[in-house]
Order: C-alpha cells, then sequence, then structure tokens
C-alpha cells in the first residue's frame, strides 16, 4: 500500500480546475465574475477559435495591487471573503478563490492589471508548468486585462473532450448572455475571431433594458411578455415572463436569477411550471427572465462547485411566494384596449403588482397592461349613464353563458359535478331562453368593451367581432372551455373540496422514510381531501379520498405524492389532477363547432372572457382569439400605396 503524499500545488489545481474549468466558456465565466465583483462598469471580450485559442478580457475596475498579484494566482487567496460569517452572507460572484489557479494551471496566463489610486500598471504571467510566476513594469490604464491562451495545452485528454469551436463558442456566448442579464449596469462588448458580435451599452431605464433583452433574446420575447415587479415577506421578484402562447419545445429560454446570480434550481422551476400548468399544452415550456432578491444570509450559495446551484434557509416560503405571483400575473392577463394606462400599483395589498407587456400592432394577442379586469373598470365607467340597477342586471347576465357544471349550455352531454359522471342529454336548442340582459346596441356605451361586439359566426366555429382597432377572431369552443373551467374551480375549491370514505380502505407499503414523510404531510393530503395515515413502520392507508376523483388511480397518486413530496418538499400533483379532470369535464359542456349562436349569444360569450381569468387560452394551452388591426388589414390589401 502507497504511503500518504501531499499533492504538488500544480497538480492540485489541475484536479481543481476539472471541476472549475469545463471548457472555455467556464474561463470566461469565472473571469467576469471576478471583474464584476470588482466593480468594473464595462467589459470587452475577445476570443479566438471559440476560445481555445485565445481568450482575452479586459475591466476598468479597481484593479490588483503589486504585492497581490502573485498570491492572486494562489489557490484559495480571496479577498472577498475572511471569516465563517462572510461565508455565510456570501454578496459576491466569486468568492472560494480557486478560479485564477485553476485557469492557470491549464493554460498559458497573463495578467496585467493597475490598482486604483496607482500610478503604475504591473504584469503577471504563469504558465502551468511550475506555477512560477514573473512581475513585471506594464502599461495599462486603471483595471484589470486577463489573456489566456492555449487552453488544456498540458493536459492533452481534457482538451480532447472539446467540442467544435462553434459548439464551444455557443456556450461561450450563453455565458455572456447570462451575466449581462445580470448587469444591466454595466456594458460588455464580445469579439470572436475579429468579429464583434455584441456591443451592449450599460442600461439608464426600462427602456434601454429592454433594448438589450431585445438584443440578447430576441424581439418577440418582448412582444410577448409581462413585466413584473411584486414584493412580500423580505422578498423581490421582478422582471419579465412570457405569455402562455410564446412558449418553447425546450427550456432554453428561462434565465433566473438570485441576488444577481444565475442559477438553475429545481424547487425554482417547480414552482413557474406549476403556475403555467393551466395555460401551456403538454411538453412546452414557459420563457421568463426573472430576478429574486432576498437576504443573502437565507440563502447558500456554496453548494456546487461551479455555484450554478442554491439552497433556500426556507424553501417551501420562496416556492410558495414565485409561484403565487407568477400565477396571478397571468391570471391577470384580460383583454384591453390600446388606450389603457400602461401600469398601476395595487395599493390595497402595499405591494407592485403584475403590469403589461409592451405589444406592438403585429403581436398575435391584444392583451391587458393591468393588474385588474379592464371589464370591471369599463363597466365603472358606463355606470352613470346606465344606472346601477342596469349595471347590476349586466353583471348578473355575464354568468348566464357559463356557470358551474350543471348549468352547461349548447352540450349533448351532462356532466355529474360530483362523481364527473357523463350522460346523453337532449341538446338544448339555445343558449339562453332569452336574450342577454348584458347585450346592448353599440350606441348605448360610451365605450367599446376591450372585445368588441359580435357581428357574426364564420362557419360555425369562429366569433367575428369588431373592436375599436380593428377585428378580432374567437375560438367559440376554446374560449367557452376555459370559462366554464374556471367556474368549475372556483365552485370546487369554495366548497372545501368533498370527501367520501373508502368502503374498503388501500393500504399502501412504502419505505419507513415515506411513512415518516405520510405522518409529518396529513395536513397536505387533507386540504385536496385525502385522508391518509401511518399505520406501521412501513405502511400508510387511504381512508377518505376527493369525490371528484374517486375513479382515479388513488394509490398511484398517493404515490406519485410522497414522491414529489419527497423530492421538492411541495406537491401539486392532488390538484393537478382534480384540474386535470375538471379541464375535461368543462371540455364536454363547452359549446361546441358548427353551433349556430345568436348575436346577443356571442356578445354574451365575449363579455365573459373579458372577465374570465387566463381567458387568452383554453385549458389545453391554445390561443381562444386573435386580433387584426386596421394597420394589419390595410396592409392585406395593399390600402395606403
Amino acid at each position: 500500500m502507497q504511503r500518504i503524499n501531499l499533492l504538488s500545488p500544480r497538480l492540485a489545481n489541475q484536479i481543481a480546475a476539472g471541476e472549475v474549468v469545463e471548457r472555455p466558456a467556464s474561463v470566461v465565466k469565472e473571469l467576469l465574475e471576478n471583474s464584476l465583483d470588482a466593480g468594473a462598469s464595462q467589459l470587452d471580450i475577445d476570443v479566438e477559435q471559440g476560445g481555445v485559442r485565445r481568450i482575452k478580457i479586459r475591466d476598468n475596475g479597481t484593479g490588483i495591487m503589486k504585492d497581490d498579484l502573485s498570491l492572486a494566482l494562489s489557490r484559495h487567496a480571496t479577498s472577498k471573503i475572511i471569516t465563517l460569517d462572510d461565508l455565510e452572507a456570501v454578496r459576491t460572484l466569486g468568492f472560494r478563490g480557486e478560479a485564477l489557479a485553476s485557469i492557470s494551471s491549464v493554460s498559458r496566463m497573463h495578467l496585467t492589471s493597475q490598482a486604483e489610486n496607482e500610478v503604475e500598471a504591473w504584469r503577471v504571467e504563469a504558465e502551468g508548468k511550475d506555477m512560477a510566476t514573473a512581475i513585471r513594469p506594464a502599461s495599462h490604464p486603471q483595471g484589470t486585462t486577463i489573456e489566456v491562451r492555449d487552453l488544456f495545452f498540458n493536459t492533452p485528454a481534457r482538451r480532447k473532450f472539446l467540442r467544435t469551436e462553434k459548439t464551444e463558442f455557443v456556450h461561450l456566448e450563453e455565458v455572456v448572455k447570462r451575466l449581462a442579464l445580470s448587469r444591466y449596469e454595466t456594458g460588455f462588448r464580445l469579439s470572436h475571431n475579429g468579429k464583434q458580435v455584441y456591443d451592449l451599452r450599460p442600461v439608464t431605464d426600462q427602456l434601454h433594458a429592454e433594448h438589450r433583452l431585445a438584443t440578447l433574446l430576441g424581439k418577440k420575447f418582448i412582444e410577448n411578455s409581462l413585466t413584473l415587479d411584486v414584493e412580500a415577506a423580505g422578498l423581490r421578484l421582478w422582471g419579465w415572463i412570457g405569455l402562455p402562447t410564446f412558449s418553447r419545445s425546450q427550456a432554453d429560454l428561462q434565465y433566473f436569477f438570485v441576488n444577481g446570480r444565475v442559477v438553475k434550481d429545481k424547487l425554482v422551476a417547480h414552482a413557474v411550471r406549476q403556475a403555467y400548468r393551466d395555460v401551456l399544452y403538454n411538453g412546452r415550456h414557459p420563457t421568463f427572465v426573472l430576478y429574486l432578491e432576498l437576504d443573502p444570509s437565507t440563502v447558500d450559495v456554496n453548494v456546487h462547485p461551479t455555484k450554478h446551484e442554491v439552497r433556500f434557509r426556507d424553501g417551501r416560503l420562496v416556492h410558495d411566494f414565485l409561484f403565487s405571483r407568477i400565477h396571478k400575473a397571468i391570471a391577470d392577463v384580460r383583454p384591453e384596449s390600446d388606450a389603457a394606462p400602461t401600469g398601476m400599483n395595487d395599493s390595497a395589498n402595499n405591494e407592485s403588482a403584475a403590469y403589461g407587456a409592451n405589444i406592438t400592432e403585429q403581436s398575435a394577442l391584444l392583451l391587458s397592461n393591468r393588474p385588474v379586469s379592464s371589464s370591471m373598470d369599463w363597466m365603472r365607467s358606463t355606470s352613470n349613464s346606465l344606472g346601477t340597477s342596469e349595471v347590476r342586471g349586466q353583471l348578473d347576465g355575464m354568468s348566464r353563458l357559463s356557470g358551474y357544471a350543471q348549468e352547461y349550455v349548447a352540450k349533448t352531454e351532462e356532466v355529474d359535478p360530483e362523481t364527473g359522471e357523463i350522460r346523453e342529454v337532449s341538446p338544448p336548442g339555445a343558449l339562453g331562453q332569452s336574450e342577454s340582459p348584458f347585450v346592448r346596441q353599440e350606441g348605448d356605451y360610451q365605450a367599446v368593451p376591450p372585445l368588441g361586439f359580435a357581428v357574426a359566426q364564420l362557419h360555425g366555429v369562429y366569433i367575428l367581432s369588431e373592436s375599436e382597432q380593428g377585428l378580432i377572431l374567437v375560438d367559440m369552443h376554446a374560449a367557452h372551455e376555459r370559462i366554464v373551467y374556471e367556474r368549475m374551480k372556483t365552485a370546487f375549491y369554495q366548497k372545501n373540496i368533498s370527501s367520501q370514505p373508502l368502503l374498503v380502505p388501500i393500504n399502501i407499503a412504502v419505505s419507513q422514510s415515506e411513512a415518516d414523510l405520510v405522518e409529518e404531510s396529513g395536513e397536505v393530503f387533507e386540504a385536496f381531501g385525502f385522508r391518509v395515515e401511518r399505520t406501521g413502520l412501513e405502511s400508510a392507508m387511504v381512508r377518505e379520498v376527493p369525490v371528484i376523483l374517486i375513479r382515479g388511480d388513488v394509490e398511484g397518486l398517493v404515490r406519485d405524492v410522497i414522491s414529489d413530496l419527497s423530492a421538492n418538499g411541495v406537491s401539486d400533483l392532488m390538484e393537478s389532477r382534480a384540474n386535470e379532470l375538471m379541464a375535461s369535464m368543462a371540455c364536454h359542456g363547452a359549446v361546441r363547432a358548427n353551433r349556430k349562436l345568436t348575436i346577443a349569444e356571442m356578445n354574451s360569450l365575449l363579455r365573459d372572457m373579458e372577465v374570465t381569468e387566463r381567458s387568452g387560452q383554453c385549458n389545453h394551452g391554445r390561443p381562444t382569439w386573435a386580433h387584426l388591426s386596421m394597420s394589419d388589414l390595410d396592409k392585406l390589401f395593399l390600402r395606403g400605396r
């Protein structure tokens, strides 16, 4: 057996480099984070051959003093933490002191810097062979320039695993993009093989921030996103969330920052996915650029070698905060006119509320940019001319078309709201026995409603409506499906979810840790009408289930919930299954295609859409309506040319 030996500094640094330096993009990430920590307001990145041949980064930060240059390339040498208290409340991007040592051990590094308030600049070189450094005078303005050449020149096995130049640059560009999104006050210039890729100026206002977003993520993201800025319980969440109709086939347009640090966290991903659950196709992914700010002492950033993951002290609080705020922002989207104000604060809750996107004329959807229903505002504006009793009558009429399950209209099947049983019935002759009191002639209103007035029905599928801006097309089945579904959910949860005892309880064999979890999570199950008890060291028993899920795979659902609780600390599977069943029931109950509607019935449907949460998408994530402005129509017919 070999004796225990102390590793040489060079070998120790190369082992550390295996964790820190995966590819050229890793080098750029570490060096840029150091520059940002040094207070740089301008960063210039110049790379060749995807960063394998050369990486040069220049900043105008505070610089490094001459006496610290050699030490800066030593392992575990840093100016960012001194005591354990500093480590428990990290406010900088870097803090371990491994980056420069690791990079210099696998490359040829030249570091030139002039410290703040010093008149001379100095240069240090290290080439990985023996880790010896040489310092000499240099010419350089305040700040630091680091040049890294021939990455992995002395570790050919690592170099073999690098990909093509194009692939390596794509990864490197993504790193620059993330950091540019994390620090709007900093300018970034990126060049590859002598060709400029980005020239991002420091941001001074909201307009310039959105310009940077459009440059990095595309103009379509800005056109199809909502801005968010909310604060509660010591947490602040701000940024942009994509509309459900602007989803992606993969999770490639998702950026989440915690105190300015980009992270990929499964708790965050779960909260966002849950918030979008009712409005996306299966397999589609939401888009977002979100920033979470909280006390640094409540988040541990020292849980991953590359600092991509974090751990929150109170993960449940963070999860619920993210879910509730994003869910509310999506639910608050309403049809609105272009003349609407661009934002407002929810002073009643003493917090900033979601406000809207900058939608261009060519946008597929004309969406609200206010956190309250525009229809309610519009209704208040007409109350003076119509009178209080008439307004009340209109509000009553809005629910005529789409009540709870027993009030389904235009259906050939009837759904029992308690059991979910479907039975055939005779189709009614019309949506309502009389015209909705909400429907009036256009001249009766002081303003046209957001979705306008119906003028015709196209092939029994689409409603054509005239708005102030042009033409609105509504998929009547998809729209009515969402309206019915939202009303079913409201009624379901307001009834506190009725349960039914099982004649024969279901016994489930589980592990001891899972049984412990069942014992600790009784309230989670009870919230959705389940009663699950621990009955032994490795067993649990289901005694009651919610009526709406009585015919489902109860044992499978309970096992999935236990697994979800174990992995994430929270679970939304029971709510998800209940919602899936109600969505199916709503689909059966919604007005069918080829059903002829009267103008009054069409207008009633439009008014319901204006006050229904998430009415822009059906239960399956499809858009329910689209807008063609007069400008769009003029272009179709070449008017004005």
